[in-house]
């Protein structure tokens, strides 16, 4: 099953042309997580989050999910082949020049980053530095807010408001600044990297069990930023 395949039935027939073929794993998955491991700061954080976000794919669409999470190094070129990556931490982001070439060799060639600011701070230590590295691969005006009215807000679930608050922006914690934005990179148009000060990653890292105490699943919003990736 190519992209356009799975995706024309994940979405219940709606016409996706012209889609490339996806990147699978061994053939046997349509998606399959990727953490990228940097030398810089922290980047193991968030345990759970990818088994919620995984579940979230296989609850509400058709496509062959792979359970496992997968880490890779930023610098090693098995990670050029992943269908979406995921980067996050709360420290220093300073990449090293080979995790600088992969990264930006990804994103250029049609390649999806979620980064996700565990600070959920525009102030903190990762905003700033994160910010810094785009800036210097990309270009200063590179990473730019992304309108409510942009494709991933209507991917798969509709948000008409934009991106949903997390609890910890809620509360008060980071900046005590409720981000009624994303930021993101556009490759001829494409997003390429998605960037969250809103700590998405902890908002969807609790133990599977606690689901059924939410009023509503924050985890839908996950499953647009997938399909978003592998659907753009």
């Amino acid at each position: 099953m190519n992209r356009a395949q799975f995706l024309r039935a994940m979405l219940g027939g709606a016409a996706l042309l012209a889609l490339p073929p996806l990147r699978a794993q061994a053939g046997r998955y349509d998606f399959w997580f990727t953490r990228l491991r940097y030398d810089s700061g922290d980047w193991d954080v968030d345990a759970r989050m990818p088994s919620n976000l995984v579940t979230a794919l296989i609850d509400y669409t058709g496509m062959r999910v792979d359970p496992e999470e997968h880490v890779v190094d930023l610098a090693d070129p098995k990670m050029l082949s992943a269908p979406f990556c995921y980067l996050s931490g709360h420290k220093l982001v300073e990449f090293n020049p080979a995790e600088r070439r992969n990264f930006e060799r990804y994103v250029r060639n049609g390649g999806f980053v979620f980064v996700d600011d565990c600070n959920h701070d525009i102030d903190g230590l990762f905003a700033k530095s994160f910010e810094a590295q785009m800036a210097s691969i990309f270009g200063p005006r590179a990473l730019a807010k992304i309108p409510n009215s942009h494709p991933l807000y209507s991917a798969f679930f509709r948000f008409p408001d934009g991106p949903p608050a997390t609890s910890f922006e809620l509360n008060g914690w980071g900046d005590d600044l409720v981000h009624d934005y994303l930021k993101g990179i556009a490759i001829d148009g494409r997003l390429g990297v998605l960037y969250s000060n809103k700590d998405y990653g902890c908002e969807w890292d609790y133990d599977w069990r606690n689901k059924r105490f939410l009023a509503e699943d924050n985890t839908k919003f996950a499953v647009n930023i997938v399909v978003y990736a592998l659907s753009a």
